[in-house]
């Protein structure tokens, strides 16, 4: 079976297309949002609701927010393990093949996956072997503006239509600009920042309920800092309707009163949201085009809720967007729907998909300066960022002087004219003859880049026709074979909790995290806590359905969700 996945920063989704549209598949608790959160504990790794619980209960054991480190070789020590941004992320993929599984009672074999428009390759990469990790094929990497135009259903339209897509998810930050016409459904610009999302708003919440009530965040312990941000989380959510949100709380053994206005978080808000501008800008210069020239603009992103970055995006653009798809859950729709194309569903019919290079491509040059000379090391580009993929270029390349034997090519990804400001894919040397004259010595360079993100660079020396080549399919930070083939091995042997329990072991995360933050409510949880473990271990269905309903409603008294 073929589904369409969001891999969030914050949650996570699954689907498939069933009867001419998209289904979303629930987890163990009945939602269709699993929140992006991996835990330890004795018995194996623990995903999602329960997980997020844990960050409070057991935060040096549980970790968050991982795919803004996609693409890194940066690594989390968990249950005395430790954990590549990838390796956590194919624990999410896991749990979500698990509930499509359980959900259809047939085998996840293939994805469609969304990634953001801005990812580099090696971020993309990273979550493919993400992917191969969780034992999954990769159909597509599909950029999430194009997943947000087939939610929408766009491709249908009649006739040329040009829209810009405002993605604001937890982590990331996208703008593109997407055309439709004749079913091509074309990305035509994309910028982006990789480093805002809701998660920052939520950091301005905190930092400014910090310096109020006097606290310094940083010798706060981490179970009770991580409460204080459930607690903001929840009024950034409540201030996206209502005018001002009053807290009152007990946090370890302080009494918290805070209050916040609409007009004070949008000042607060003010450097974030003016980030927001140049990318919006970026994509409007790069597609040519003014706000006049858009016939909509779309959603996409929980963040994107929030009241001063829709009034950041109405002002700056002049129009309301659209916003009657849940903007938690249009990419993960766009996926699915790409998954049914690629199923060949018949119900769909036929759309073509292109996306655009996020980044600029090219190699390093020598130039001749006033006085003649060649000075080495700026950057040439060759497939120029947002170019239509699949995409190739190539262009001849001569040596700096007669006694040269080699040219050397560096593949880079950036947009700096001084090249090792960029980012090093690879290098391809070839050998070149000798020859009277360096122009009798050139070397003609293909640069070609598919929609899948893997770049092959050719180059053919001229007088002998001799042919070398180099194929990037992986970053800077990318794994060996014999590495990958390691960490598989190691994956296979951690023990992942049987579907069943997931609901349990989320209410007992759950009821652990309240007797953490609820002091007056204590004895009450523990012995909860308690009789729950019991009811557990005498494995009787019946008895454990009954028992968990009843937890259920005492734990929402004390935290309605």
């Amino acid at each position: 079976m073929i589904v369409g996945i969001d891999l969030g920063t914050t949650n996570s989704l699954i689907g498939t297309f069933e009867n001419g549209s998209p289904v979303l598949f629930p987890n163990a608790s009945g939602l269709t949002l699993t929140p992006s959160v991996v835990s330890f504990d004795d018995n194996g790794v623990i995903v999602g609701e329960a997980a997020k619980d844990r960050l409070v209960t057991h935060p040096d054991r549980s970790v968050a927010t991982f795919k803004r480190w996609m693409g890194t070789a940066r690594e989390t020590r968990l249950g005395g393990q430790d954990f590549r941004p990838e390796e956590l992320s194919s624990f999410v993929l896991r749990s979500l093949i698990g509930d499509a599984e359980a959900a259809t009672g047939h085998k996840v074999t293939e994805a469609v996956i969304s990634v953001p428009a801005y990812f580099s390759d090696s971020q993309r990469q990273a979550t493919r072997l993400a992917a191969e990790m969780a034992g999954l094929k990769v159909e597509r990497l599909i950029n999430e503006p194009t997943a947000a135009a087939l939610a929408y259903g766009m491709q249908d339209r009649e006739g040329e239509s040009r829209f810009l897509v405002f993605d604001l998810g937890g982590g990331t930050f996208d703008v593109s600009i997407v055309e439709i016409f004749d079913g091509v459904v074309e990305v035509h610009a994309s910028a982006g920042d990789n480093f805002l999302g809701g998660e920052d708003f939520l950091d301005l919440l905190m930092n400014a309920a910090a310096a109020d009530l006097k606290l310094d965040l940083d010798t706060v312990p981490p179970s009770e800092r991580l409460q204080l941000r459930r607690h903001m989380e929840l009024i950034k959510r409540q201030l996206s309707g209502t005018q001002e949100v009053a807290l009152e709380a007990k946090i370890g053994a302080r009494e918290i009163r805070w209050s916040i206005d609409q007009a004070r978080f949008e000042v607060l808000a003010e450097p974030l949201l003016a980030r927001l501008r140049g990318p919006l800008e970026r994509a409007l210069l790069d597609a040519k085009l003014r706000p006049d020239d858009l016939d909509d603009i779309v959603m996409v992103g929980g963040a994107s809720r929030m009241s001063p970055v829709i009034k950041t995006v109405t002002r700056l653009l002049g129009r309301l967007p659209l916003r009657h798809v849940n903007p938690d859950e249009v990419v993960a729709h766009g996926a699915i729907v790409a998954s049914g194309l690629k199923g060949r569903d018949a119900s769909l019919r036929e759309v073509i998909l292109t996306d655009v290079s996020p980044y600029t491509l090219g190699t390093n040059i020598s130039r001749q300066d006033v006085s003649g000379q060649f000075q080495p090391g700026y950057f040439l580009p060759l497939i120029p960022r947002n170019s239509t993929v699949p995409v190739s270029r190539e262009q001849e390349f001569l040596p700096v002087n007669e006694a040269q034997t080699t040219i050397t090519f560096g593949i880079y990804q950036g947009e700096n004219p001084i090249a090792d400001k960029n980012i090093l894919l690879g290098e391809l040397k070839v050998p070149i003859p000798q020859a009277q004259k360096a122009a009798d010595r050139g070397v003609i360079a293909r640069f070609t880049y598919d929609i899948d993100g893997i770049l092959q660079v050719e180059a053919r020396v001229k007088a002998t026709g001799a042919h070398h080549e180099i194929v990037i399919e992986r970053g800077q930070t990318g794994l060996s074979e014999a590495e990958i083939r390691e960490r598989l091995a190691k994956l296979e042997a951690i023990k992942v909790h049987p579907r069943e329990q997931q609901e349990n072991l989320a209410l007992m995360a759950r009821a652990e995290r309240l007797y953490e933050e609820r002091l007056e409510h204590r004895e009450m949880l523990q012995n909860a806590i308690m009789h729950f473990n019991g009811v557990l271990n005498t494995q009787d269905e019946r008895q454990i359905s009954r028992f968990r309903d009843d937890l259920v409603r005492v734990l929402s008294e004390i935290d309605p969700r």
